[in-house]
Parts: structure tokens; sequence; C-alpha cells
């Protein structure tokens, strides 16, 4: 259901350059005609307004039963850290966050993971940008299982591709099915289609009949029926 928020979270993207049209590749290898790139954020204002969204879908969410949030790097950074700051600042449930690092650090303190410290029993929430055919997930989990025996119950992202993971199901079914982890996706493929066909934005129309057709072709070729 296209909803007031997600609507307006859409002319967001827009607005931040972030969701584009044209000719893309995927992480799992797909050519798709639209790509949502959370690297285009980059002012303050933006990050701010990002967080409340990500906050918002917790809060309708999860609630406040988990100990802490996963940004898996690189782009899972900044998203946990604005998501965490607008929890605490609107809904006042202050959570610690932490993330990975690409390499692991061979000085200091060392390890892999910067922030909060992981615990055997926590209840962690991911923060992560699109889920496609769930490739970063299965990278993210054994991250996770190798600091400590936790519980992911749930995962929070901008964009539901709405496409198959390796099977026919979607890859949000598969990692639901698979690792019992409920994902949450602010908006989907289909509410963007919804929301922005044949309107304009900033005096462009970005899903005009033509790229409308592109979409579906795309959605019947690698999305869930």
């Amino acid at each position: 259901m296209l909803t007031p928020s997600k609507k307006k979270f859409i002319e967001f993207m827009m607005s931040a350059d972030v969701l584009r049209f044209g000719q893309f590749v995927t992480k799992s290898g797909r050519h798709t005609p639209y790509f949502v790139n959370t690297g285009n954020y980059k002012t303050g204002l933006q990050s701010s307004m990002l967080g409340s969204f990500y906050a918002e879908l917790i809060h309708e969410t999860v609630g406040d039963a988990f100990d802490a949030m996963f940004g898996p790097a690189y782009k899972g950074i900044p998203l946990v850290t604005a998501c965490s700051g607008a929890l605490a600042r609107e809904y006042g449930v202050d959570k610690p966050f932490f993330f990975n690092r690409k390499e692991a650090k061979d000085h200091g303190e060392g390890g892999v993971m910067v922030g909060y410290k992981l615990k055997d029993g926590d209840k962690v929430v991911i923060i992560e940008d699109v889920i496609t055919a769930g490739t970063a997930m299965r990278e993210s989990l054994p991250i996770l299982a190798a600091a400590a025996n936790v519980e992911v119950v749930g995962v929070i992202i901008s964009v539901d591709r709405t496409e198959r993971g390796k099977g026919d199901k979607s890859a949000i079914q598969e990692i639901r099915d698979e690792f019992g982890i409920p994902v949450y996706p602010i908006v989907t493929a289909r509410e963007i289609i919804d929301s922005l066909y044949n309107v304009e934005v900033d005096g462009k129309v970005y899903i005009d009949d033509a790229m409308k057709a592109k979409m579906e072709a795309y959605l019947e070729q690698y999305g869930v029926k």
C-alpha cells in the first residue's frame, strides 16, 4: 500500500539522486533499468532525514526489542549511524550500534568489529540499503556469527526489489525461510512504479511508458510472481 510516508520517501530518494533510472548492473550481476545507490546521500540534512525513515520503520516493526544495530561495511555504516541517532532523538530508544571492517585490524585492540562489543544472546537488527538476491545478507550473517552467538531479529532496508534469490522465492522470502529472519523494507519496487509512473519530478517524468515497460520486463524476468 502506497502510504503518504512511502511516497515521501520515494520523492526523497529522487531528490538525493539515490533512485536512478538507466542501465545498471546489480551486485548479483543482473542488468537492471533502475538502481538504488545510497552512497549518493552526502549532506547532513539528507543523513538526518534518512535516519528518520529508518527509525520510523524500526519503531513500527521491531520496536525496542533488540540490543544493538549492525551496519555492514561500507554503505551500512552511515545508515546505522543515522538510524541510531534518529531512533534516540525521535522515539527515545537509545541503542548501541556497530559495524565491521573489510579487513581485520592487526594493531591496537585489533579485530573486525567497530563500536558495540557483541556478547552471546544479543538480539541484533541489521541496517542495510537494498536486497536484490540476498548476496550481501549471506555475507553479513557469518561475520556476526564469528563475533558472538547472537539472534538477528530483523533486517531494515530502503527498497525491496521483489526479486528472486537463488530459487523461485524472493530473496527476502529466502532469508526468512532459511534463517528465520524477517526483512522490513521502507518501500518496494512496485510502490516505486505506482508512485512515479507518469508523474513529474522537478519537471521530468522518470517512469514514462517506456521505462515502465522496461521495469515490468525486468520484474517479469527476475521478480516473484
